[in-house]
């Protein structure tokens, strides 16, 4: 068995790993500790670089024991420009929801699915990836249900901005399914959203058990489950 390693190194990679992450959203490399002059005359970059920042400590800590202190030093901006941009804590929160992890979804798990000429084949793509997005690791759980784990019975704004999310992820998953039925890829006696539902609550649950044995094989272990139930929505037969 593979060793669990500690979080200092988990941390460590999850800094690291935040470049890809943004590649995938902006097409370009992260913002790292930009001087605060490149920031002071660029807005957008300091923006984006409050954004990554708060990003990688809500991974790292959760929101509410979120530092904006940390957020400021990590993209190297004063606190003037933090609540130049967002009026408060709360509004930086929601924008990470609405501008990383939401974009990150969908490119990944509904963009994606419309390009596959197979959804089965597609989820599959996905489900066996190196990773299970960039900006992730296994070992803290996934972003989007960590933040809907924590904040959805403390507040209305987080709870309804994660439910939109999911909601869009699990319609994607959906329709994509509908269109595989339509093509003969997927069987015809499957329900298309209760079968999406199944897939993102295993998903999401095998991610909780991963982050909680702090052991990536058991992340990998549910990863083998959920291909077979994939493999067996197909149409016998097909490929």
């Amino acid at each position: 068995m593979r060793a669990q390693g500690n979080l200092f190194e988990t941390f460590r990679l999850t800094t690291a790993s935040i470049h890809a992450y943004w590649l995938v959203r902006y097409g370009e490399a992260a913002p790292g500790k930009v001087s605060k002059m490149a920031t002071h005359r660029n807005p957008d970059l300091t923006r984006r670089s409050l954004l990554g920042a708060a990003f990688r400590e809500m991974y790292k800590s959760g929101f509410q024991a979120a530092s904006l202190d940390n957020i400021l030093s990590n993209a190297n901006v004063t606190k003037g420009a933090l609540y130049h941009h967002f009026g408060s804590k709360q509004e930086l929160g929601y924008a990470v929801v609405d501008e990383l992890i939401r974009e990150h979804v969908l490119n990944r798990w509904v963009r994606s699915l419309e390009k596959a000429e197979n959804p089965i084949d597609g989820l599959l793509a996905i489900l066996r990836a190196k990773e299970p997005h960039p900006g992730f690791d296994q070992r803290l759980g996934c972003p989007l249900n960590n933040l809907a784990q924590e904040m959805s019975p403390l507040d209305e704004g987080f709870r309804k901005r994660l439910e939109g999310v999911f909601r869009e992820w699990r319609q994607g998953i959906a329709k994509a399914l509908r269109r595989g039925q339509e093509r003969g890829q997927v069987r015809s006696d499957v329900d298309p959203l209760e079968s999406a539902d199944f897939f993102i609550a295993a998903l999401e649950g095998s991610l909780s058990l991963a982050k909680n044995a702090q052991d990536t094989n058991v992340f990998d272990n549910c990863k083998a489950g959920l291909a077979s139930y994939l493999k067996g929505l197909r149409t016998p037969g097909s490929s």
